[in-house]
């Protein structure tokens, strides 16, 4: 089985600031590391890679920086990594971010399966693996816990819901967001981490994807109209009571107070 995984270097989000007088985020300098939800994508390939057999690329686009996040991925036993970036991509909004990353699937070839994580850290959207599928026109199962089988042509997994879970099948090849409840990510080998240093990391710019399109990069739909911190969190009240009765009608007297019912 041939897996393509979609990751993304995100910055360590308590090292990130909000100048609100430049309305603008300041990133930390370092080189970031890999969006966390995207780990578990990666350990879900590696786990079919082993019982398959196959071979696993990762995609990331964005600045030289994704560098490091795609060697920590070589270092866990991936077999290729990919990085699209080209300054003409700079400033893309998360759909944008879709149709570049489908610009390099298509470029990339026969593949099985598609996992991201359920979304980014940095931004919290869980936009981008939809909208791949969305111009693959691709099946797409999002917020995955398991799968429980992926073969001949079609994928089991248990989908999350409000309720639990939903068990979908879906026809291969497809789009597959997951959850961290899906696995628990390995650690990388000192061998591996030494490989990884030396894996070539294949580099694709829009030229290469043939993505000139002006709805990509500054042309990007999104309008950012204000940036700031958010609210500071109210301070707790600690409710006492002899019994759990009278806790509940103290809370219940508090809400009513605070006009909460």
């Amino acid at each position: 089985m041939n897996i393509a995984v979609l990751i993304k270097q995100v910055p360590e989000i308590d090292l990130v600031k909000v100048d609100e007088a430049a309305n603008a985020v300041v990133l930390p300098s370092g080189p970031g590391i890999v969006n966390p939800f995207d780990e578990y994508a990666v350990e879900e390939a590696l786990k079919l890679k082993e019982a398959q057999g196959g071979k696993i690329s990762v995609i990331s686009f964005g600045s030289e920086r994704a560098e490091s996040a795609l060697r920590a991925c070589l270092a866990l036993g991936v077999d290729e990594a990919i990085l699209i970036t080209d300054p003409s991509f700079d400033k893309s909004d998360q759909q944008a971010v879709g149709k570049i990353l489908a610009a390099g699937l298509k470029k990339l070839g026969a593949y099985d399966l598609v996992l991201a994580g359920k979304q980014a850290i940095d931004d919290d959207s869980a936009q981008v693996p939809a909208a791949v599928a969305g111009n693959l026109d691709l099946p797409q199962v999002m917020f995955v816990k398991k799968i429980e089988s992926a073969e001949n042509g079609i994928a089991s997994v248990w989908r999350t819901t409000e309720e639990g879970y939903d068990i979908v099948e879906v026809s291969l090849p497809a789009v597959i967001s997951v959850v961290k409840e899906i696995n628990e990510p390995r650690l990388p080998s000192l061998k591996g981490k030494m490989m990884a240093k030396k894996t070539p990391i294949t580099k694709w710019s829009a030229a290469d994807i043939g993505l000139g399109d002006d709805s990509v990069g500054a042309n990007s739909n999104t309008n950012i109209l204000k940036v700031s911190s958010p609210a500071p969190r109210q301070k707790g009240e600690m409710i006492e009571g002899e019994t759990p009765a009278e806790i509940a009608n103290k809370l219940y007297d508090k809400l009513k107070q605070n006009q909460q019912l």
